[in-house]
């Protein structure tokens, strides 16, 4: 992995509106430093236990990727007589601040379609996928989205049971505690079953039957009735997919996801039975990422192609559950909170790798950063102060 602190610009495409010019910097660098809100969010780490190496090298990177093909145009302007816009000053500051976080490898902004920023502060390019964590939740979700629209799932409502038959111990598939856990439960973190995340998530990783171990687990509450973040619901999702398409979860991403999208998704790791990790180490560069949030908030189409249904987006986006932690909310695969008075969308995996979506403003965020960092100690409450006090107030003064 890269030692270098030095941000580097080597493989930033031309800023669109040249905001960041060399003089405006200068003129950033001299004003007063800003006021750091100290707002405590409580934002702790959902996966601190999930730390385990999966096979990657420890800049969370496949040893066998590279940057790929040559990077492809990123996105369309939805508008060319649109006023695309960025405060400069906010911009400006929210960069410095950034610069300054040592864990913070990436961050990118696209505003009305366009690409306003591209830093590259430090860690693996903006061209090579990398593992982001629990944001292979959202991607997951999409995934998913796709197999209905192809007609290899009925719908989310499903009830997981026929899913499951060789996993049902006792007289029959009623006796079975999980049998009428729906795919929509799985996917909004309430499925009921006790977690396999946090104090369970080695003996997980490290049984001999991921699947069998998340389904052999009590129940603890009702489906449906609250939530409880656990990386085993959404590996239940990837082993459903794999028995409804027909091939793997990789495979199926890959052929319904990222090649419409152009953009890069390698394999990543599997369980002992060869299902892929569903919700976890999944690889995707930081400009793949930036194009994977504008199909959503350009409502499933993307350079004129239509890619995902709008309605499994809305679908996605509505809030099902919250967490008590924060008092955020998660529809299937997706989490929701407000910034400003403005709603936001958003995609969240362990280390500080988030996917920021703010539909009204026309807005998209990528940070993403070291995967293999000790538990945060505050870095993703930086990234969501960087949101929250520079971005949008940066795309409101924009507009």
């Amino acid at each position: 992995m890269p030692t270098s602190h030095q941000a580097s610009h080597t493989d930033r495409r031309p800023v669109g509106s040249g905001i960041f010019s060399g003089i405006a910097l200068l003129l950033i660098l001299g004003l007063a430093g800003c006021q750091e809100v100290a707002w405590e969010r409580g934002k702790g780490d959902l996966e601190a236990a999930e730390l385990q190496s999966s096979g990657l090298d420890q800049a969370g990177t496949s040893q066998a990727q590279g940057n790929g093909a040559p990077w492809l145009p990123l996105l369309d302007r939805r508008n060319p007589d649109a006023g695309v816009g960025l405060d400069s000053i906010l911009t400006g500051q929210a960069v410095e601040r950034a610069r300054n976080q040592s864990r913070l490898h990436t961050m990118l902004v696209a505003r009305h379609g366009e690409v306003l920023l591209e830093e590259h502060f430090r860690g693996p390019g903006l061209n090579q996928p990398v593992n982001v964590k629990s944001v292979s939740k959202s991607l997951l979700s999409a995934v998913v989205g796709q197999a209905i629209a192809e007609g290899e799932l009925a719908g989310v409502d499903a009830p997981i049971g026929p899913f499951f038959p060789d996993y049902v111990e006792g007289e029959g598939l009623e006796d079975a505690p999980w049998a009428h856990i729906t795919v929509a439960d799985l996917l909004s973190m309430s499925s009921g079953l006790e977690s396999t995340s946090f104090r369970n998530y080695g003996r997980w990783v490290t049984s001999s039957n991921w699947v069998r171990w998340a389904l052999s687990r009590p129940m603890v509450f009702e489906p449906g009735d609250r939530m409880l973040y656990s990386t085993g619901n959404s590996h239940l999702v990837s082993a459903i997919l794999t028995r409804t398409t027909g091939t793997s979860t990789h495979a199926f991403a890959r052929r319904t996801l990222a090649e419409p999208l152009n953009i890069q998704l390698p394999p990543w790791p599997t369980d002992p039975q060869g299902i892929y990790f569903g919700g976890n180490d999944m690889l995707i560069s930081p400009r793949g990422l930036l194009r994977f949030g504008e199909l959503y908030r350009q409502g499933g189409t993307l350079d004129g192609q239509k890619v995902l249904e709008r309605s499994w987006i809305e679908d996605s986006w509505t809030i099902r559950v919250r967490s008590r932690r924060d008092g955020n909310g998660y529809g299937l695969g997706w989490w929701a909170r407000d910034s400003n008075g403005h709603d936001i969308r958003f995609a969240w995996g362990y280390g500080g790798q988030f996917l920021f979506i703010v539909p009204e403003l026309e807005l998209t965020v990528v940070f993403t950063s070291d995967p293999w960092s000790p538990r945060e100690g505050g870095h993703n409450r930086v990234l969501h102060d960087l949101l929250d006090d520079y971005l949008v107030p940066a795309a409101v003064r924009g507009s």
